[in-house]
């Protein structure tokens, strides 16, 4: 019997990859909803491609043009409060790789429709997790994280309890900069942050990569997902990318776990439980693991880590404030308005003000205490910006 499987963003590159995958084993899967937000004509062709009956396009404009062309055989839907109209029962799997926190709504709508969630969305867990696993509890669904620290975290703490662990370590490749000079960081240009020497990946979260809050974020989520505690979780900069997770557990072992630097290894194993003839990956490449190049995190490089030290030990909207202040600054950096060391300056700055680290103490109750917050810190950012 096919698998009947769905993915929210599938013109992202996390559900480019994953259609890649199914391509090659479409007599096993059945996709029965795919969505974007405006890239409408690559959503037709994947569904025409993948045979998909149901499509969710959630930008309301978008959503009227594309119905004006008369599309048969599929139904097409402008909102996630349609899914029960798609979905009569659980389906095998969902991947939710919605760009941002507009992922977060979707993410836990679907969840009840789903036997297995594989999500690839930071902000949902960093600023919704509370709500997540409420909804994967409620509806006895899997949830499996797709980013690669934290599936390779995932995969080797499998059969571990977390009074083993002694201590665990997340990768970062340290960006387009961490070689460069700190007397140079005056005159980065966004063509120089966007240019990720390991992944290629759009161009906000290329700049996370390059001041480090992208792991500043992994922290949270690893935090958030194992319940571990912040100060069991460390991150050390492998311009390699080959390592992408580190457990040391109490007992004197060390799990290192390693694969290539492509998203389709954690995106296989979220769909697959155990190899298939019909994909081969690279043999172990000694030459990196012969030179991990494994160095510790240098905050004078990286200012923006300090945030670390300040982190809440329990689950808040402080989290949102956080996200929602960085996507700002990384917003106007692309549009020139501000410079790179800016964004890490006035982050901090925003971070540390008494108005919201108040919020430290206050959990979110439903979706739209981060919607309204996230709306809020973004007024306070522009305005902060502006006035400087």
């Amino acid at each position: 019997m096919k698998k009947k499987i769905a993915i929210l963003g599938s013109t992202g590159s996390i559900g480019k990859t994953l259609l890649d995958i199914v391509a090659k084993d479409k007599k096993n899967f059945e996709i029965t909803l795919l969505t974007a937000h405006r890239n409408y004509e690559k959503l037709l062709n994947q569904a025409k491609k993948f045979k998909v009956k149901n499509l969710i396009i959630s930008n309301k404009k978008t959503f009227e043009k594309i119905k004006k062309k008369n599309i048969k055989n599929i139904k097409i839907y402008n909102s996630f409060e349609d899914l029960n109209l798609i979905f009569s029962q659980k389906i095998d799997y969902v991947m939710s790789s919605i760009v941002g926190l507009d992922g977060l709504d979707p993410t836990i709508k679907i969840i009840k429709f789903t036997k297995k969630i594989a999500i690839a969305n930071k902000e949902s867990i960093i600023c919704g997790w509370n709500l997540i696993k409420k909804e994967l509890n409620k509806n006895k669904t899997e949830f499996i994280p797709v980013d690669s620290e934290h599936f390779s975290l995932w995969y080797g703490l499998k059969n571990s309890n977390n009074e083993d662990i002694e201590k665990i370590f997340i990768t970062a490749s340290g960006g387009p900069f961490y070689k460069t000079p700190l007397n140079k960081f005056k005159s980065i240009k966004v063509r120089d942050a966007i240019n990720h020497p390991n992944w290629k990946m759009g161009r906000k979260i290329s700049i996370d990569s390059a001041t480090m809050i992208n792991k500043v974020y992994e922290v949270i989520e690893a935090k958030n997902i194992f319940n571990i505690p912040l100060n069991k979780i460390d991150i050390l900069i492998h311009p390699k990318s080959y390592i992408h997770a580190i457990i040391k557990f109490k007992n004197g072992l060390i799990k290192i776990i390693a694969h290539d630097t492509t998203m389709a290894i954690p995106i296989f194993n979220t769909l697959y439980s155990k190899a298939h003839s019909n994909f081969k990956f690279n043999k172990i490449n000694v030459n990196k693991l012969n030179n991990l190049n494994l160095i510790k995190l240098n905050y004078k490089r990286y200012p923006i880590t300090k945030i670390l030290s300040s982190l809440p030990k329990n689950h808040s909207l402080y989290f949102t404030i956080i996200v929602s202040i960085n996507d700002t600054l990384v917003d106007l950096f692309l549009k020139n308005k501000i410079s790179f060391m800016e964004i890490q300056k006035i982050f901090l700055k925003m971070a540390n003000d008494k108005k919201f680290v108040k919020f430290k103490k206050i959990n979110p109750y439903k979706i739209q205490d981060i919607i309204n917050l996230n709306k809020y810190v973004h007024l306070k950012t522009l305005k902060k910006v502006y006035k400087s």
